[in-house]
């Protein structure tokens, strides 16, 4: 395959990539992953993957934000905190950030006001946002939609939902990013039977390294640890479930990220 891919969602400052992070971005290198969304996860990470994208300029950018599972450590500090990581031209949205309601690692009242503090920061900076939402929809959905006609952009991460969630996303003009789940067959056919109904304008792949490992390698890599160069198998698994060329629709995914993440 000639064209490159890009992997918008890859949790590269994870301890798992501490010993051999450059040999790893090598690999994607090698594998026509030619740019990296290293994603933010909490105030720490988010400083952490934007020092990795001016490490590695114009190959590796940034998300910064704060994961539901982190919304108890939120405060009035955090916004001032990042909005300053925001204003860096390498971080290119705001998140990963939304609800998770099946672990419950924070409080739901914490996860529902850092939601929509980060939804009003990104208003207000004009930057697009990076969606989490799991067992969540019905009290994520009416918050998105107060904010959604402010936001130039949002992008639901790791869709896995229904198609009644995934209809609810489309109106409100949300992308959406498909990761190896797709990949599974144990739990991933409702996903395969609705990644069809996705516009090409509106859809997006990741790895969501290091978890999400594909299942449809040939092999599985030491520690079963995704990482970007196994991004492609991701577009193979779509690619096949939507009856498409791989060339054709790595073009169609690789020119919807660049206008969505405004990425040279």
């Amino acid at each position: 395959m000639t064209e490159t891919l890009i992997d918008i969602g890859a949790n590269l400052t994870s301890p798992r990539f501490h010993k051999d992070l450059d040999a790893a971005l090598t690999r994607a290198k090698d594998a026509g992953v030619d740019t990296i969304l290293v994603t933010g996860t909490s105030l720490s990470g988010s400083r952490e993957g934007l020092a990795l994208a001016r490490d590695y300029p114009g190959f590796l950018y940034a998300t910064a934000g704060v994961h539901p599972h982190d919304a108890k450590t939120w405060d009035d500090s955090a916004v001032e905190a990042l909005a300053g990581l925001a204003r860096s031209p390498e971080v290119v949205a705001l998140g990963e950030c939304g609800l998770d309601f099946n672990r419950d690692f924070s409080p739901r009242d914490a996860q529902l006001h850092c939601f929509e503090a980060q939804l009003s920061l990104a208003a207000e900076l004009g930057k697009p946002v990076f969606l989490h939402q799991r067992d969540a929809h019905e009290a994520f959905m009416p918050i998105l939609r107060r904010y959604r006609d402010r936001l130039p952009g949002a992008v639901v991460h790791c869709f896995t939902g229904s198609g009644e969630e995934l209809d609810d996303y489309l109106a409100l003009d949300c992308h959406i990013g498909i990761t190896g789940w797709l990949c599974d067959e144990r739990r991933g056919g409702e996903l395969r039977e609705l990644v069809s109904r996705i516009p090409a304008e509106r859809l997006m792949i990741e790895t969501d390294a290091p978890y999400l490992t594909p299942r449809n390698l040939d092999q599985k890599p030491k520690g079963n640890r995704n990482e970007p160069a196994l991004l492609p198998w991701v577009l193979q698994a779509l690619a096949e479930c939507r009856g498409e060329e791989q060339e054709m629709l790595a073009r169609a995914v690789t020119d919807t990220t660049r206008r969505f993440f405004n990425l040279s």
